[in-house]
């Protein structure tokens, strides 16, 4: 019996530990799906979840490429450029905040993608002005 006590107590560090590290494993993974600028899912991990989105509800599809964003990286520096997709990011996650189901990301340097379940066809044309109005709005950089 004592035998059996001394591995117990022995071992359960071990499976502590190993729990602790399955936890930070989980997370640093989680962590490597997401684009570390914008925070938004990257281009593997949106196309999957997106893909069992469209498969299973009515969704628009919508994507976006920021206009002019090689002229504010080469007039203002990376650093603004950077606050450009940091601002739109934020932008689309307002947006789609109360969307429930909805996926967004960052495909690469300048373009979003994002997926909404429409439970209304009709209602596409408000999801859209509201998507512009967040992309269109100035944001400030200093």
């Amino acid at each position: 019996m004592t035998d059996l006590l001394t591995m117990v107590s022995a071992a359960g560090p071990l499976a502590g530990g190993w729990g602790v590290h399955g936890l930070w494993m989980r997370r640093r993974l989680s962590a490597a799906r997401r684009d570390p600028l914008s925070g938004l899912w990257t281009r593997a991990p949106f196309e999957r979840r997106a893909s069992r989105l469209l498969a299973r509800h009515h969704a628009a599809v919508v994507l976006v490429d920021l206009d002019g964003f090689k002229a504010l990286n080469d007039t203002f520096g990376h650093a603004a450029g950077d606050e450009a997709i940091r601002a739109s990011a934020a932008s689309l996650n307002d947006a789609l905040a109360e969307k429930r189901g909805a996926v967004a990301a960052r495909l690469g340097g300048d373009e979003f993608a994002a997926v909404v379940p429409l439970e209304e066809p009709f209602t596409l044309p408000w999801l859209l002005n509201g998507l512009h109005g967040a992309f269109t709005a100035p944001f400030t950089y200093r």
